[in-house]
């Protein structure tokens, strides 16, 4: 139990006058091949995995759950679990593999997850959550950080939120990532639980007026610069979720808009070549052809020809196909251009 003791481990983050621009955990979404992409259009983004659990690393498939290129970093590991003595023993593993932060996802509210008693129901066990921080905090030597919604089913108060926060922060926790929407545990899918409960940022922003002297990053429902900017005023983070599948080329401006880097933006072209080279490899070692164009599907967004472009990339593969099939995409999207210059 803890009841308001600070502990001081040598894993606490120290605020930094940059803020952090993130991809956040997404399910199914920010595979190594997503988190790739990512990083050929900002070098300063922080990369989240997927959320793994604690006992598929343990027990299952370590070396591909937490496989990773190394130009990802940094590149946070996300862990499902509520076991201390598991976590910790993950930690470690973490550690020695070079992640460069550890999060516990406080956030999931599907079943599946509450049935492991993990996930965004550990909300209403912050003595716990803890419990969970501090043995992962001695067990390894790079941040652990905490990803969470600002409230439960009713217990959706700022005092619960507060309460949370407190006694997770006693372990010297310092960094908290909000998903400003609370979650329903019943009645919503994982899905409905994104959209159907309102966001409220300003539960975020006055976490950070209340609470200086932690790091105090937001998500939820962020799709554009001008949205990032303005959060930027009041907290330390934005941390973008959809959008990143959707429209990923909004990473391209992130280096030049918030870490004063003085150099032109990647275009889509120049990115499509490098991750070309690097799908090559992966689809010799058998990475499956579908995960390699999935995470391409949104780089058009907003441009013409970008219907076509997915529609190509979206087809039924025939068992021969190749990568050819991103250049017959690229053809077929400038070639909608040209349809439309014609016009």
């Amino acid at each position: 139990m803890f009841n308001n003791c600070t502990f001081v481990t040598g894993a606490q983050m120290q605020l930094s006058d940059k803020p952090t621009l993130s991809l956040a955990p997404m399910m199914d979404y920010t595979d190594r091949h997503m988190r790739y992409l990512i990083r050929l259009m900002s070098q300063h983004a922080l990369l989240y995995t997927e959320m793994v659990t604690t006992g598929a690393i343990l027990h299952g498939n370590r070396a591909l759950f937490l496989k990773y290129h190394p130009l990802e970093h940094p590149l946070a590991l996300q862990l499902g679990g509520s076991d201390p003595t598991d976590l910790a023993a993950v930690s470690r593993i973490a550690n020695d593999q070079g992640f460069d932060e550890i999060n516990l996802n406080i956030g999931c509210p599907s079943d599946r997850v509450q049935k492991g008693r993990f996930g965004a129901c550990l909300m209403a066990e912050p003595e716990l959550v803890a419990e969970c921080i501090h043995a992962m905090q001695k067990h390894c030597q790079i941040p652990v950080t905490v990803k969470t919604r600002i409230g439960i089913d009713d217990h959706d108060s700022y005092a619960f939120l507060t309460h949370f926060i407190d006694t997770v922060a006693a372990t010297g926790c310092n960094t908290f990532i909000i998903h400003a929407r609370k979650a329903w545990l019943q009645g919503l899918s994982p899905k409905e639980n994104r959209t159907v409960p309102p966001l409220s940022y300003d539960s975020v922003y006055d976490l950070k007026k209340d609470y200086p002297h932690l790091n105090i990053q937001i998500n939820g429902g962020i799709q554009k610069h001008e949205q990032i900017q303005e959060h930027l005023k009041h907290v330390d983070g934005v941390m973008l979720g959809r959008v990143a599948v959707n429209h990923p080329y909004l990473f391209a401006e992130i280096d030049q808009r918030y870490f004063n880097v003085n150099k032109a933006m990647v275009s889509r072209e120049e990115i499509l070549n490098k991750y070309i080279d690097y799908a090559e490899k992966e689809l010799q070692e058998g990475a499956p052809l579908r995960h390699l164009t999935k995470p391409l599907l949104g780089l058009y967004k907003g441009q013409p020809g970008a219907r076509k472009w997915r529609q190509v990339l979206s087809q039924a593969f025939p068992p021969t196909l190749g990568l050819e099939i991103i250049q017959q995409a690229l053809a077929a999207q400038k070639s909608a251009i040209t349809k439309l210059v014609e016009l």
